[in-house]
């Protein structure tokens, strides 16, 4: 993350995400799939590493390319639902550049899988009070309370919160802004946080749930 100020001099902390080297890997269409969609394929893996279905698909596609010690191919493949105008408009190998897609100031939703926090209690968890430090309470200060019922239903009830396994998991953000478009190196500034780790992997697409009143 960073900030960047705007004209009025307020400052924005935004997130900045690289958005370079996505390549069509494949266009789904209507008549082969019974649906239209763009897969697009992202970052770098060795050749060698393939089986030879996968490494059958990226010949035949034309998309073996050579790097510094050998082959190598699209490490992430991804689909994306367009319309029939979209998919013809590109071509297996062009590459998706950030400013042909996004625009300053419009509204788009990022997909990432969530930092991982292990095993976590119910108060990092959840956000629970914790129990009070006074009037004769022993090592009960940051537990979650009673969890049980009486006779009836005599059972806990399913998602109840409780400790357990806190983040690695997918995240969704709807409607966040986007702040700035760097064409030139490929970067989109996106107001606040997102999903994942620095240098992580995150999804960006259009608002599928655009606010009232949003442009």
């Amino acid at each position: 993350m960073t900030a960047i100020f705007d004209d009025r001099g307020h400052q924005i902390p935004c997130t900045v995400i690289e958005t370079g080297g996505n390549i069509v890997v494949d266009k789904k269409t209507d008549e082969r799939d019974g649906y239209t969609a763009l897969v697009v394929g992202y970052g770098e893996r060795k050749a060698s590493r393939l089986n030879k279905p996968q490494m059958g698909f990226f010949t035949k596609q034309g998309l073996v390319t050579a790097g510094e010690k050998g082959d190598v191919v699209k490490r992430h493949i991804k689909e994306f639902r367009v319309d029939g105008a979209e998919l013809e408009s590109r071509n297996v190998g062009d590459e998706i550049t950030a400013d042909a897609v996004f625009y300053e100031g419009e509204k788009i939703d990022v997909t990432g899988t969530s930092k991982g926090r292990g095993f976590t209690g119910v108060m990092k968890r959840h956000n629970f009070k914790g129990g009070k430090a006074t009037h004769g309470v022993h090592e009960y200060y940051r537990h979650g309370g009673s969890i049980g019922m009486a006779t009836y239903p005599a059972r806990v009830f399913k998602n109840k919160k409780m400790p357990g396994q806190h983040g690695n998991k997918r995240v969704g953000l709807q409607n966040l802004q986007v702040v700035k478009v760097i064409a030139e190196e490929n970067l989109v500034l996106v107001r606040g946080g997102v999903p994942g780790p620095n240098g992580g992997l995150v999804e960006l697409a259009k608002a599928a749930k655009r606010l009232p009143g949003a442009k």
